[in-house]
């Protein structure tokens, strides 16, 4: 018996092994977290919990006003005495539930952001330098862009980023996601683009006068036509510095 129960540990030890060994193989230990699909549930849960909330407040205030209302000219209020245990419990009862409610939500959106701060492996990194008012790209291959940033769909997208003026904010609203860039500091933000498609840049930081015009573009390319254009870019490149 003991060394039937051994030979079952035996074999339950092999088989975890072979799982661990399959699964980075295939693909499943890299999966890529999907940020947009998390923030957009949490501003979900966000919004109807501010609506019953919203609607319990307003139900019970209605309630009292028609309850408690004065019915008379010559009517006049009274308070029954409240005992300290009862007005302990109306004062922290209510507390515990929002707050529980509130620490929920702020846990949720803690474990989201922690979560994105994990940029995915392989990613494409891209450098950034954010100015007044400009987006400048640099690709690895030295090819530069302004305000418009190419990138194959169905890759991973870090951007590393710093300014050399004043303090951006690199906003991408379709990816939900926005991080500072600024001047002696190196900052970060990954996007991962699943379909082809332009999305909208702007800047969420206010930056000077013409703030409002520091807005790009990101187009998102089917892999076979970027990987074209990439090439392109990166020949007229050598031949410009051969040039020069």
């Amino acid at each position: 018996m003991h060394k039937f129960g051994m030979t079952g540990l035996s074999l339950t030890s092999s088989l975890i092994g072979l799982i661990a060994s399959v699964l980075p193989a295939s693909g499943y230990a890299q999966e890529i977290a999907d940020n947009v699909k998390g923030f957009d549930h949490l501003w979900h849960e966000v919004m109807v919990s501010i609506t019953i909330i919203g609607a319990a407040f307003a139900i019970i205030m209605v309630y009292f006003m028609i309850k408690y209302r004065r019915r008379s000219d010559e009517q006049e209020g009274s308070q029954k005495p409240m005992s300290t245990v009862s007005a302990i419990g109306w004062a922290v009862i209510p507390v515990f539930m929002f707050l529980a409610e509130d620490l929920y939500m702020a846990a949720k959106g803690w474990e989201l952001y922690n979560d994105y701060r994990n940029v995915p492996e392989n990613s494409m990194e891209i450098k950034l330098e954010s100015a007044m008012w400009s987006w400048d790209y640099t690709y690895p291959n030295g090819v530069k862009s302004y305000n418009e940033l190419r990138v194959p769909a169905g890759t991973p997208i870090v951007l590393r980023m710093t300014s050399r003026d004043t303090l951006h904010s690199h906003y991408i609203p379709d990816f939900r996601i926005k991080e500072d860039s600024m001047p002696g500091r190196v900052t970060y933000i990954w996007f991962h683009p699943q379909e082809p498609g332009e999305h909208v840049v702007t800047c969420a930081e206010y930056c000077g006068l013409l703030h409002s015009r520091m807005a790009g573009k990101i187009i998102a390319m089917p892999e076979a036509e970027f990987t074209a254009w990439y090439k392109a870019e990166a020949k007229n490149l050598e031949q410009n510095l051969a040039s020069n």
